[in-house]
Parts: structure tokens; C-alpha cells; sequence
């Protein structure tokens, strides 16, 4: 029996999870705050999302799962203790903003995981701008993998190869095959030695390359010729300032040099800048002087101290202020193949994180000073500059004629528009990429403008949860066809139904890709993965439709071993 999954939280993430659970097939219950038009009132429960009689109307004593949808950590804590206390032994998907405390409370509950809307989107916005057109992602060999779908046309480049030509290659791996009539696993189509077709789709994850950051030479010495010209933009005041201090002393120094003290040139300058800048001198050279060199004195101590003044308070502007970092960061701007990410929201900083990991280099514009995330970009070494990105010259100052793609994250989707707008107006055949918050108007926004992705968070995240939610150790998962698959690790028990089976016989038969095996410290792929006897203690990692998973779940004990992988 599939077990009862209840959605707590129906808004733009919430109800998307809820939709794809109930297309897959789960049974699930819904709880809103509010009625939802469409719904029948024993799908979706009305009430206060954390008081024990919303969730007991819910059904939550006979509950396998509970996934908490809302946007407010603080809300969703509150639903999972009293979620906890209705049932104990009840598996919670929650949705936390906070990645610290989920963390805490995975290594505290059990039956408990952590998810973020923001950790689970980013990577497909920053897959995107690095050119890939990813439908979601999976985690092997302890990276993120962009995981594309083919769709074979008579034009596309595999049309007609065979499907094993792709099953040994470490760097694409073949995860889910669709084929345009019938019903055929992909490890049977392997064996058979199946040639894709035209209509055919296949799935597949690209491992993706991390990018050497060293730096050649002649661009370090172009990049020190660049930073000399914004000290000149951003320091010009304080230039100017020094200039006018430094010709007051010569003045001085001259006319003490020229008069009837007769001072050497050095006892003259000495005496000048101590008279100028309040530091004391040889008093006794101006006490001995006539009236004139006495009233040229007065006239230099009085203007060397407000020029004194003005020119410390703009040195200290500038280096204890904001100009020094505007141009320490304009001054380590990238000329050229950059990605210029505007909005330092919780997507964007994951986004500047994962390129930068990666290799890339990065411009980061963001409006708010006081934004969190700033100081920890900084930090990296990335360049922030402050102001809006839909200002043109925000854009030309952030080097976007060479830059390699745009991504407008912020907070705002008519802000996230504007600047995409502006962005393919000043270059228009720069790769853009949008966030649009609500999922419903992302794919209109995309096709009315043309832009190179227009993601919504909800869309990319909702389908993780609905596959953590059916059960396992979730590591990536994608929709093709409205079908929804996931990819997981699962641990060979003596009880497990996998066990002392042969790969590709069971594989062929549950209807899952394998896709490589942990097994006495090592790994096994390719063909020798399909001729594997699965032991215990085995790990196999694996993607399968999500409506299948329920065939794992008839043994209990290899169900809680997948969950605590």
C-alpha cells in the first residue's frame, strides 16, 4: 500500500509539490490556510497549519510522511513539533530558509530532512548560465551534475547511434530513456543493443568541469594597468587635494628660501611643514622675520590647515569609507568570458558561490549596502559594485560588452525583467537568465521576451521535495513527460528485495537505471556494473520512476536504511 503524504503549506512551492504527488500517484492530503479554488475539501484541509486538530483532520496519526511547504522557518518549526508529538515515528520533509538550523535538526531527529527551495534551484541557474539547458540535477561522485533531456529529431546528432555506445562513458552517464512507441527499460534497450530513434528521449547527466582560475601574466599585468585607471576615477579628489597641499609647501619653502633668513633649502622645507601642518618648527625663524614673512606665516598657517582638514577627511573617506571599497572592487572587475550576477538574494549568493567553486569569474551588483551576503562575497575575492543593475551605466560598469551571461535574481521579478531588458538592449546577444518567483508566468515570461531561461525556484525545487517525500535518500530527480523520476542511493540489507540479485536481471525487471555501486571501497560502473551480485553492506545508486518507488517500501527494515543513507 502507498503510504498517506500530507503537504502542509500551499503556496507557490507547497502546491506544486502537492500537484506532482497527486500526478504520481501518491496518496495526499493538502493543508492550507485558506480554500484553494478547484480543490475538493477532503483534498485540501482548512485551518490554523500548526494546531494538532488541523492536523489530525489531515490524517496525521495514519500518516507515513509529512512535508512542510511554508516560507516561514519559524512557522514550519512550530508545525513540525506539534507534527512530532501527534505521531513520533512520522517522516518529515521541511522546508527551511535557515540551512544551519536543518542541518542541526537532521543531526537531531531522526526520520527528519532538510530541504531549501534556494540550495536546490540555484544550481540549475548557474547550470543554465554555463550554457547548459538543465532539467534538473543529481549528486555523484561528490559533485552536481546538470542532467539535460535529448530529444531525438532527425537532426540531432545521435539519431540512429546506439544506446551502449553511451553506457560506458564515465562523463555522460544515460540515467532515464523514453522511447517513442512501447515501453523499454534502458537497460534492456542496452543489451538489445537499441538505436535511438527520432522521437525517442533520453536522459542524461554531464559531469561538469571545474575551471583552473591561475592567471596568466600578461593578464595580471593588464589587470594591475586597470586598477591604476579607477584609482584615478575614484581617487581623483584625494590626487587633487595632495597636490594642492604639496604646492603650498613649495610656495613656502621658496619664499623662506628667498628672503633675508637665508635658510638652506632643507632648514626651509622643514620649517614650512611644521609650520603647515601644526607640527612645530623652528619658531624662532618667524619671530626674527620682518612684518611680510610674519603675515605670510599667518596667511599659510591658516590656509595649510583647512587644506590640512579637507584633505584628511577625504583620505578618510576614501579608505575608511565606501569609495575605497568601490574601487578596490571596480578595480578587480573581469574584462572579459565573466558572469555578472545582479541581486544578492539567497539565490544569487548560491549562485556566486557554485561559480566561483567552479572556476569562474564574477561581478556581483546588489543595491543594499546592508545586504548580508555582501561581506562574504567580498571575502571570496569577487567584486561587488553597488547600485541599481538597470542603469545603463551600472551595466557598462560591470563590463558587460564581454561578459559571458547575466543573471537577474533579485527579490523582484519586475525587477528581475527590467534588468534583463536593459542588459539585452546594451548587448543584445549576451545569454540572460531570469528568476521569476511565480512558476505559472515563468514559461510566458520566457517566451514573450525570448530570454535564454526564465527559472522559477518553485518549479526547480518543488519536484525534489515530491521525490524526498516518496521515500529515500533523494540525490537528484527530473520531469520528462510528466513523469517524474528520481535518483537515490539505497543500502543492500539481507532483507532488501535487491539482494544476491544480479544488476541488470533486477534492474530490467523493477524497471530502475543502475548507475554505479559502492562496494568494498570501490566503485563499479559501466558493464561490469550490470554483471554485479549486490551483497550486503553494497550501496547502489539508482534512478527509477517515483511512482515505482512503493515497491521498496513492502520491507521496513530496508526502507529505514534508506532513509538514514
Amino acid at each position: 500500500m502507498k503510504p498517506r503524504i500530507i503537504v502542509c503549506g500551499l503556496g507557490r512551492t507547497g502546491y506544486k509539490i502537492f500537484r506532482l504527488l497527486r500526478q504520481q500517484g501518491a496518496f495526499v492530503v493538502g493543508i492550507h490556510h485558506k480554500p484553494i479554488p478547484g480543490e475538493a475539501g477532503g483534498d485540501v484541509i482548512v485551518g490554523n497549519l500548526h494546531t494538532a486538530a488541523t492536523l489530525t483532520a489531515a490524517g496525521i496519526h495514519q500518516a507515513h510522511t509529512l512535508v512542510i511547504a511554508g516560507s516561514d522557518d519559524a512557522v514550519n518549526l512550530s508545525i513540525m513539533m506539534q507534527a512530532r508529538v501527534l505521531n513520533p515515528h512520522i517522516r518529515i520533509i521541511n522546508r527551511f530558509y535557515n540551512t544551519n538550523l536543518g542541518d542541526r535538526l537532521d543531526q537531531t531527529l531522526p526520520e527528519h530532512l532538510s530541504m531549501s527551495v534556494v540550495g536546490l534551484a540555484a544550481p540549475l541557474f548557474t547550470f543554465a548560465a554555463l550554457g547548459n539547458q538543465a532539467i534538473g540535477q543529481i549528486k555523484l561522485y561528490e559533485q552536481t551534475w546538470p542532467v539535460q533531456e535529448e530529444y531525438i529529431d532527425e537532426d540531432h546528432p545521435w539519431c540512429g547511434c546506439k544506446l551502449s555506445d553511451f553506457w560506458e562513458n564515465p562523463a555522460r552517464m544515460p540515467i532515464y530513456y523514453l522511447p517513442v512507441e512501447g515501453e523499454m527499460n534502458l537497460v534492456s534497450a542496452v543489451l538489445a543493443g537499441q538505436e535511438l530513434r527520432i522521437g525517442d528521449r533520453l536522459i542524461v547527466g554531464i559531469q561538469p568541469r571545474i575551471r583552473s582560475s591561475r592567471r596568466s601574466l600578461i593578464r595580471k599585468c593588464l589587470k594591475v594597468i586597470t586598477s591604476l585607471r579607477h584609482f584615478q576615477q575614484h581617487g581623483q579628489s584625494v590626487i587633487v587635494g595632495a597636490i594642492v597641499l604639496l604646492v603650498i609647501v613649495i610656495i613656502a619653502t621658496i619664499t623662506y628660501m628667498s628672503t633675508e633668513l637665508s635658510l638652506s633649502m632643507v632648514d626651509a622645507l622643514y620649517f614650512s611643514v611644521g609650520m603647515i601642518t601644526g607640527a612645530g618648527g623652528n619658531d624662532k625663524v618667524a619671530e626674527n622675520a620682518s612684518n611680510s614673512i610674519k603675515l605670510f606665516t599667518v596667511v599659510m598657517m591658516l590656509v595649510g590647515a583647512a587644506v590640512i582638514g579637507i584633505w584628511y577627511a577625504m583620505l578618510t573617506d576614501f579608505v575608511l569609507g565606501t569609495r575605497f571599497k568601490q574601487f578596490w572592487d571596480a578595480a578587480r572587475i573581469p574584462q572579459r568570458h565573466h558572469y555578472i550576477v545582479c541581486g544578492l538574494s539567497g539565490v544569487g549568493s548560491k549562485i556566486v558561490q557554485q561559480l566561483h567553486t567552479s572556476g569562474y569569474e564574477i561581478v556581483v551588483i546588489e543595491t543594499d549596502s546592508n545586504n548580508k551576503y555582501i561581506n562574504s562575497v567580498r571575502g571570496l575575492g569577487i567584486p561587488v559594485i553597488q547600485g541599481d543593475a538597470s542603469f545603463r551605466t551600472i551595466l557598462k560598469t560591470s563590463n558587460i560588452d564581454h561578459a559571458a551571461a547575466v543573471l537577474a535574481v533579485t527579490n523582484n521579478d519586475a525587477t528581475n525583467l527590467e534588468i534583463a531588458l536593459k542588459a539585452k538592449g546594451l548587448v543584445p546577444k549576451i545569454p540572460v537568465i531570469v528568476h521569476y518567483a511565480d512558476p505559472d508566468f515563468a514559461g510566458m515570461a520566457q517566451q514573450v521576451f525570448d530570454f535564454e531561461a526564465v527559472l522559477s525556484s518553485a518549479e526547480l525545487a518543488a519536484p525534489a521535495f515530491a521525490a524526498a517525500a516518496l521515500g529515500g535518500r533523494i540525490l537528484g530527480n527530473g520531469i520528462t513527460a510528466d513523469k517524474l523520476w528520481v535518483a537515490f542511493a539505497t543500502l543492500i540489507t539481507p532483507s532488501h528485495p535487491f539482494c544476491d540479485h544480479l544488476v541488470k536481471d533486477i534492474a530490467m525487471s523493477a524497471d530502475f537505471v543502475p548507475l554505479y555501486v559502492e562496494t568494498s571501497g570501490q566503485r563499479i560502473h559501466g558493464w561490469d556494473l550490470l554483471a554485479t551480485h549486490l551483497n550486503e553492506g553494497d550501496v547502489l545508486y539508482l534512478t527509477m520512476p517515483a511512482n515505482q518507488l512503493y515497491k521498496l517500501w513492502r520491507d521496513e527494515r530496508a526502507c529505514r536504511a534508506n532513509t538514514q543513507l
